[in-house]
Order: structure tokens, then sequence, then C-alpha cells
């Protein structure tokens, strides 16, 4: 074997070598993603079942390896069902790392037609509706354009004003409960469903908006603006990360900074950023 070293009796290649360190890296974040839940106490129970059958199966047990072999046929299938929430969650996981979206596949068509949203309806809205502890939640969409999500709830396509957005989040309002989307720089669908996080690391003391809000972006590239129902504090989420109890000012100068600072650095161009980041 080219490469190859001993250590001991065993005959060691590099092959082997970075096959084990990948398995290693495989398994390490296999444990980051099952940590803190339900799941992870299923996979070690799953895993002694298995070295059960190794055992026995050495040994020469043939009756009780028959039993653990049948179990074991179907181990893939049962894998599947078992662990679906968390195999979905790892493959968003590589999706947002491998983030092919933000490749243009034609670099040259660009939209030089695109404008800078503005933010002031955002900022005033959020202001007024953490006077009245009117809760609110506002995904501003990146690389990613969110359809999935928008067709959960009700399309709307409007222009952007903080009029249309006091009135979505009026209590009374039978579009306030779930989360406006907006893409292309207008209100793009209402009483939209995001997905919870299920990380346990997120606080208690957040609710359900706040979780709605850390769970989209942390499978997308969303931006997430939540008003506090209970406190009434304004807050903004990117990336998993909160940022709390913010005030006007705080907020303008933020979502400058997420929607457009940061835009202005991404590999993609300005022009089409800007838009895709009005989202």
């Amino acid at each position: 074997m080219i490469g190859s070293f001993s250590v001991g009796f065993l005959r060691i290649g590099w092959i082997d070598v970075i096959d084990v360190l990948l398995v290693t890296v495989l398994f390490y974040q296999l444990y980051k993603l099952l940590t803190g839940s339900v799941a992870l106490k299923v996979f070690l129970g799953f895993m002694s079942i298995y070295l059960l059958y190794l055992v026995v199966k050495a040994a020469g047990m043939e009756l009780l390896t028959s039993i653990l072999g049948q179990f074991m046929s179907v181990g893939v299938l049962a894998g599947i069902i078992l662990f679906q929430q968390e195999i979905r969650r790892f493959l968003l996981t590589i999706g947002k790392a491998t983030a092919f979206d933000r490749v243009r596949v034609f670099p040259w068509r660009r939209d030089q037609t695109a404008e800078r949203m503005s933010i002031t309806p955002f900022v005033e809205a959020a202001k007024s509706l953490a006077g009245k502890n009117t809760g609110a939640l506002i995904a501003f969409t990146m690389t990613s354009e969110l359809k999935f999500y928008a067709e959960s709830g009700d399309l709307i396509d409007a222009a952007v004003s903080k009029r249309l957005l006091m009135s979505i989040f009026n209590k009374t309002s039978p579009l306030h409960d779930g989360a406006v989307i907006i893409a292309n720089n207008r209100i793009k669908a209402a009483r939209c469903i995001l997905p919870v996080s299920e990380n346990p690391d997120v606080p208690a003391s957040l609710g359900l908006r706040h979780r709605a809000a850390i769970g989209l972006s942390e499978v997308t590239d969303s931006i997430v603006l939540v008003v506090s129902e209970e406190t009434g504090q304004i807050s903004l989420v990117r990336a998993g990360e909160v940022f709390r109890n913010l005030s006007s000012s705080d907020l303008r100068a933020k979502l400058n900074e997420m929607l457009f600072d940061m835009a202005a650095k991404a590999p993609t161009s300005a022009a089409s950023t800007a838009t895709e980041v009005a989202a």
C-alpha cells in the first residue's frame, strides 16, 4: 500500500487515516445535532442494541443473534422513522452551508433596477406595535426567497407601508397570527407558518414567536423582526442569534447593518443582493 505504515501488527495507509478522521467528524456533528434532545437517548439505545448484537454474534449465541439480526435488518428504516426531524435538520444545515442559491448561473444578468428598500415603515410599525403590546413577526428574505413558507400563508404582494403592517398585526385581523414575509421590497405573504427552533439552549423566557424566528434563521439566512406581545420588546434574529430589547434607533441601525451593509460584502452583485435582501 502506497504511503502506508505499521502500528504493531496493523498496516495503515493515509486513506485509512483520512477515513477515520471523516468518520470522527461525522459522529461529532451527529452528536452536536442530537445533544439536548430525546433523540440522543434513542440513538444511544439503538447503538447499545447494535453492540450487543455484535457481542452475541461473536460469542456464537445463534438464537439471540437471529432475533437481534431481524431487528438490525430494518435498522436503517427504523432510524429514518425515529430520527426524521433530526435528519431533516441535518439536511437543512448542509443545504444552508452549501448555499448553491448564492451562486448565479448567469452572472452577467443583473437587475439594474433594484432599489434600496426603505426600512422606515418597519421601524415605525414596530415602535407603534410595541407601544400597544401587539405581537409581530416579520421575516426579511436574503438569498432564499422563502417560497415554501410564503405558500403556507396568504399571498398578498403589496407595497410596504406602516398602515398595512399595523392592519395585518392588529389583534382583530385574521392575518395577525403568523409571520409576514418581505421579498423584493414588497409584502409577499402574511399569516405564514415558520419552523420552530428545537434548540434546548433557547431561554425559557422567549415565547413561540421568538422560537419561530430563531427556527427560520437556523435553516435560512433570513433576518427576522420580532415584537413581543407579552413585554412589548423589539428583537432582531439572525443565524440563531437574538438581539433583544432594541430601541427604535437601535432597530434602524441593526436593520441597515444586516440588510444592506452585509449585503454589500456578499459575493453576489450589490444590485441583486439589495433586492433579495429586502426579502
